[in-house]
């Protein structure tokens, strides 16, 4: 495959288009969780106004009283041409594909499909909390097998769960985040067709969750899994949400490979009942004419990896900061600053600004906060300062 990158776009900077004021008129989660003197840096929502191209399209919508039930295969249509542009991959077949309410409701029927009440998921810690919370809650075990030190996958270690989860028979499947949150590692083909060996040669089922696939900003090329050696029998769930900031418009899809399109076809047909027709409206034309919109948004989060990394080498240099080449999320590694297990709780009461702490990720999470870096420059110095801040302070306690 061959990636066509991101290319300057004549768009503004969608990171730079609000105030602070402004942002605060919101009424999501980022928003209202603290109170007004917090600054969050923590939810994976995003600072900017939405692309124009998607605001046109729901104003039409809304205008026409085009709010009923969503039909129709435009939106896989819409991510097999993204897909084949951006990264060169020519094999997602729309009539594989299925749509379902989000990536994480997503992954909860494809991991149905695939195993059974009490089944081992395996997944790679330091990790997304609700790889965690969703296979609990719907009775599966969760298997560990951590990335290694260079935030990596190890295939030594993936092969320990591998023969661990399927010991006694068990079926299992493997739950993929790529690219991976909140480490922001892009997979190599590979990675991924290791992946799909060990897959193979242990009867795993992969699950890919690969919903911040468009958010590539470093050097690395996104690899979808279905695309590799032996990823025919897997699953994936895509979606623009994170790419666009679509997380309330509620829409994704379910992507089968060649050998599990029979899987697909299980899924309860009451499953697509569950998006949004607005949502999937707003998704069909973020992936089809948002590009523009899309790559002066990628130009601006690289630009903020790089004023983060030289902001921590200046006022925090303790904080070990590797940025990663995707997701507009930050991994931070604050153990040398002596603030315990839960950092992140540290900057919130000493500092007023709002990261993930990392312990819900996960082995490899203690010591560690996953900073949001969708903001503007001036919003990033501001926090970094603040956290500077709180680190003085608790040195005087």
């Amino acid at each position: 495959m061959t990636r066509i990158p991101h290319e300057t776009s004549g768009e503004p900077n969608p990171l730079n288009a609000l105030t602070l004021d402004s942002l605060r008129r919101r009424t999501s989660m980022k928003w209202r969780t603290y109170p007004e003197d917090v600054l969050p840096l923590w939810v994976a929502e995003m600072d900017v106004p939405l692309a124009e191209p998607v605001v046109r399209a729901l104003t039409e919508a809304l205008e026409a009283g085009d709010t009923g039930y969503p039909v129709g295969t435009a939106y896989a249509e819409a991510l097999a041409a993204f897909a084949e542009k951006r990264w060169g991959w020519g094999g997602l077949a729309v009539e594989r594909t299925a749509v379902v309410p989000d990536v994480m409701l997503g992954v909860v029927e494809m991991l149905k499909l695939v195993t059974g009440p009490g089944d081992p998921v395996v997944v790679n810690p330091p990790v997304y909390p609700p790889f965690y919370d969703f296979v609990r809650h719907m009775d599966r075990e969760v298997v560990e097998a951590p990335l290694g030190a260079d935030g990596r996958l190890d295939p030594g270690v993936l092969e320990d769960a591998f023969r661990q989860a399927v010991a006694g028979g068990r079926r299992a499947a493997h739950l993929l985040c790529s690219p991976h949150n909140p480490t922001g590692t892009v997979h190599t083909a590979e990675e991924l067709s290791a992946v799909a060996a060990l897959a193979e040669r242990y009867g795993v089922r992969v699950v890919a969750d690969e919903i911040h696939a468009p958010l590539v900003v470093g050097e690395a090329d996104f690899v979808p899994y279905l695309s590799v050696p032996g990823g025919e029998r897997g699953l994936s769930l895509m979606s623009a949400s994170k790419a666009w900031n679509l997380a309330g418009l509620k829409a994704a899809l379910a992507v089968a490979g060649p050998a599990a399109a029979d899987d697909l076809a299980r899924m309860p047909e009451e499953v697509g009942h569950g998006p949004s027709h607005l949502g999937v409206l707003a998704h069909t034309v973020a992936l089809r004419d948002g590009t523009a919109w899309l790559d002066a948004l990628l130009t601006g989060l690289d630009a903020n990896r790089r004023l983060l990394t030289d902001l921590l080498a200046e006022h925090l240099p303790a904080i070990r900061y590797r940025p990663g080449d995707a997701t507009y999320l930050a991994w931070l590694d604050c153990r040398a600053l002596g603030l315990g297990d839960d950092p992140a709780r540290v900057f919130l009461e000493h500092g007023r600004v709002a990261l993930n702490s990392g312990l819900p990720f996960g082995t490899g999470g203690a010591g560690h906060a996953r900073l949001n870096l969708a903001a503007s420059p001036e919003v990033l110095e501001e926090a970094v300062r603040r956290m500077t801040a709180a680190v003085e302070r608790t040195g005087r306690d």
